[in-house]
């Protein structure tokens, strides 16, 4: 069989539950393969409502507020990821893919034990008003982009089975919501793991290259910022 020792073995994307106070991964969840695309999106948290509040405008928005922001983007990825026992044949199957599966559903369950302590708190007359709280869930792709996120959506799309009807093939539609300052408590270590993805993005951008005004046509003695 032929080799090629030279070629980097591709990082793999995926999912680390983490134990918010201690810091320590619970579970690893690798994606069999990387996903072809992702599918980002971020909304501005702006200050104003858009638009001026003037008499030959329509908006209602404060002017003093235009550029003003609240607080981070909030930010969501979506991407499709796919499970297939047949291409592992090295590795044991007996449940087919349903470990994996169920892994993820996990992930937006909580479990039998805190259902079970609910329901013994509501027995003895207990309120509760705190809902239960999930592990913190990093999702990582690559060593430059890793955050805090939760699970807005998970679909699933089982595609072949065994003779045991246990899923061997699906696909996965998978939202994440970026959890940023603005949704964490001052302290949380979620929190400080987002200040460090936005720091990370902070000096991708300063290594961006700059362009020049010229090549947009707006060079000239007033320059962009001269008044007519």
């Amino acid at each position: 069989m032929t080799r090629y020792p030279d070629i980097p073995k591709p990082i793999r994307s995926g999912i680390v539950v983490v134990d918010p106070d201690r810091g320590t991964p619970q579970r690893i969840i690798i994606l069999q393969f990387n996903p072809d695309t992702l599918e980002r999106s971020l909304s501005p948290q702006s200050a104003g409502t858009g638009g001026d509040s003037g008499g030959g405008g329509s908006g209602s928005g404060d002017r003093n507020e235009a550029l003003r922001l609240k607080g981070p983007a909030q930010e969501s990825w979506k991407f499709t990821a796919e499970i297939d026992a047949t291409d592992q044949f090295d590795v044991a199957a007996p449940d087919g893919i349903h470990p994996e599966l169920a892994t993820l559903e996990m992930l937006v369950h909580p479990t039998s034990e805190q259902l079970q302590e609910a329901s013994r708190k509501t027995k003895k007359g207990t309120i509760e008003i705190t809902p239960m709280e999930m592990p913190l869930t990093l999702f990582t792709w690559g060593s430059k982009r890793v955050m805090p996120v939760r699970l807005t959506e998970l679909s699933i799309n089982e595609s072949a089975f065994d003779v045991n009807l246990n899923p061997i093939r699906a696909s996965l539609s998978i939202g994440m919501k970026v959890l940023s300052v603005s949704d964490l408590p001052a302290g949380h270590r979620g929190a400080d793991l987002y200040m460090a993805h936005l720091a990370q993005k902070e000096r991708l951008a300063r290594a961006a290259r700059s362009g020049g005004l010229a090549a947009l046509g707006l060079g000239g003695r007033g320059g962009v910022m001269g008044r007519s």
